[in-house]
């Protein structure tokens, strides 16, 4: 990959004998660390994996980010390591408090307890005109989430989406259910990059979107 779709604050570091991403905080999920710096596993984080795999993010540093589908916080942790202000959404309450532990000493995230579904139960505490939204929710209707949140993605935002096809429709081709989430993303969205993260992520779709 080109390191020039990196954002600043991420880094390659050598980890006991691997050069891997980067990013500098504590450690959130059992992850290698050196110094300062901890390693982001692309096996476990989609954002991750799209990083890896070149693709344009749009991601350049110290941007607003809206958060969707955080879960414990192991990606999550790592955008708020280099971006700004970093409103993580959750519902569910379990993986929350890991997600509140992660946040503890990182000023930047904010966790919200909330269904992404539901854009106007957080409207009024994240920001309007957000950088980026960043999403990996694992539930059907992945891609109506994107256009529900569009509401939030400055006009020359990135959406950064993983599409996990099983959690669509587990009987129904990969492509299949990728094209269908595509159509329905192109009513907020144009999409401007995709590609398959099965290097990383089995039957997962990475789209790079900006708003119509």
């Amino acid at each position: 990959m080109s390191d020039q779709s990196i954002p600043d604050g991420v880094e390659r570091r050598p980890f006991d004998g691997e050069t891997e991403l980067a990013t500098r905080g504590s450690p959130v999920y059992g992850e290698p660390t050196a110094g300062d710096w901890r390693a982001w596993d692309p096996g476990r984080s989609k954002l991750g994996g799209m990083l890896e795999l070149g693709f344009d993010t749009g991601l350049a540093g110290g941007e607003t980010v809206l958060y969707l589908g955080a879960a414990s916080g192991t990606t999550v942790s790592h955008v708020a390591d280099f971006a700004g202000p970093t409103y993580a959404v959750e519902f569910a309450p379990r993986p929350t408090r890991d997600l509140l532990d992660a946040a503890a000493d990182r000023d930047r995230l904010f966790p919200l307890l909330k269904d992404a579904r539901k854009p106007r139960t957080y409207a009024h505490v994240v920001e309007s005109d957000v950088d980026a939204i960043i999403q990996d929710v694992a539930s059907r209707g992945q891609a109506d989430v994107a256009v529900r949140n569009a509401r939030f993605l400055a006009d020359d935002g990135r959406l950064l989406l993983a599409i996990k096809a099983r959690s669509e429709d587990a009987t129904a081709s990969p492509e299949a259910v990728f094209e269908e989430a595509l159509d329905r993303l192109r009513d907020a969205y144009e999409v401007l990059e995709t590609d398959r993260l099965d290097r990383f992520h089995e039957d997962h779709l990475g789209v790079v979107a900006t708003p119509r």
